[in-house]
């Protein structure tokens, strides 16, 4: 593996596993599997991004932004009834990445293993940005995500329509994004079937209209105190939380992707099937001693994809140090500079490098080395992302 994919390996992360009901599902990981003969059928779509990448604004119009780089439809899918929640725990996410969290849901109207990624139809069903914008660069969704083990919870509509659908969950990296084709955008797919439910079948939109690179939630400066800040995309549909309490759970048993057609008719009554394995009930968190933070908001029949999410209980957002010779230092990939940065500005590993005024980040020698990307940019390192991480 190159440097380069080393860094992004080692930056980002990626969905490693969905819990339903304490049912833990493994997803696609695009560091392991892409390597394997013969990878394991599992709930996530398979992708390209074998450096935990991102997906760009210049390639808003293009299949990437479906549900990553070169995604192709997971090749089984869990079941979980309408109006229950899905915990999506990721393996890692930088401190420094800040940004909205975001979920689609997308009818596949028929078996989602073989559906047209370019026709399916995303409507949103949780959001959540800006939580507190009195200091810059603020504290974001993403700090909760962080701060709760890594884990994002969604619920499913509870009238929606049985069916088989995909789930699209994306965070979107706004540390760049002060400049044009700065923004960093993750999306992620799972394959559901929904059970139960009503006769909601919302409309929506292809992938490629969700977003324009230009949205004033795409190309945004973070870096201003009390922004107003507005989550791109469609709004929300009728009837749900703009999101759902933030909770971390426990894992009580492990199941494999279930194989087969699943609802395609809207019955809820799937034809595959799966195997669970029964586990000692632990923590879904790798971590056991980062605090729980939750994030609580109310129901509203309609809420425009511009309204400024309200305020909540603020996470812990300062970066993780560690001591080396008794002086705090920053870990690799950690911010270490910046205008307004108050945090560590030496690194334990590798070199402090400036991106632009706002941002500088502990990267490895080599990386450190490179040239410099244009004034405003990231972090270091993407396979054609050069100098934005």
């Amino acid at each position: 593996m190159s440097l380069t994919a080393a860094v992004g390996v080692a930056a980002h992360g990626h969905v490693s596993n969905i819990v339903i009901n304490g049912v833990s599902y493994q997803t696609y990981d695009p560091t392991v599997f892409p390597y394997m003969s013969d990878p394991p059928t599992v709930v996530g779509w398979a992708a390209s991004n074998t450096d935990n990448g991102f997906v760009a604004p210049d390639a808003f119009n293009s299949g990437d932004i479906v549900c990553h780089k070169a995604a192709t439809p997971a090749g089984g899918y869990a079941q979980v009834a309408a109006g229950d929640s899905i915990s999506i725990h990721w393996n890692t996410w930088p401190e420094s990445h800040k940004g909205p969290m975001i979920d689609y849901l997308a009818a596949c109207n028929g078996p989602c293993d073989s559906v047209d990624k370019n026709a399916l139809e995303f409507f949103k069903i949780d959001e959540a940005g800006i939580l507190d914008s009195s200091s810059a660069p603020g504290t974001w969704a993403s700090d909760v995500l962080i701060q709760n083990n890594n884990t994002w919870l969604v619920q499913i509509p509870t009238n929606l329509k049985a069916g088989n659908y995909v789930l699209r969950h994306e965070t979107i990296a706004l540390h760049s994004a002060g400049q044009a084709n700065g923004a960093q955008n993750y999306p992620q797919c799972f394959n559901i079937e929904v059970t139960g439910g009503g006769s909601q079948a919302p409309a929506g939109v292809v992938a490629s209209e969700l977003y324009t690179p230009t949205d004033p939630g795409i190309e945004v400066n973070i870096y201003v105190s009390g922004l107003d800040y507005q989550i791109p995309g469609p709004a929300l549909i009728s009837g749900v939380p703009s999101t759902v309490k933030q909770v971390s759970s426990a894992i009580t048993a492990s199941a494999s992707a279930t194989v087969g057609s699943g609802s395609g008719s809207g019955s809820g009554n799937g034809s595959g099937a799966t195997t669970t394995t029964t586990t000692k009930a632990a923590s879904t968190s790798p971590s056991q001693a980062k605090p729980t933070t939750t994030l609580i908001t109310s129901t509203k029949p309609v809420v425009s994809s511009t309204t400024k999410v309200p305020s909540t209980t603020a996470a812990n957002t300062s970066a993780t140090k560690t001591q080396t010779g008794g002086v705090a230092a920053q870990t690799l990939y950690g911010q270490c500079g910046g205008i307004n940065w108050t945090g560590a500005t030496t690194c334990a590993k590798g070199t402090c490098t400036e991106y632009n005024p706002y941002y500088s980040q502990c990267v490895e020698v080599a990386a450190a080395a490179a040239p410099a990307p244009a004034r405003g940019g990231g972090c270091a390192g993407s396979k054609n992302q050069a100098g934005r991480r």
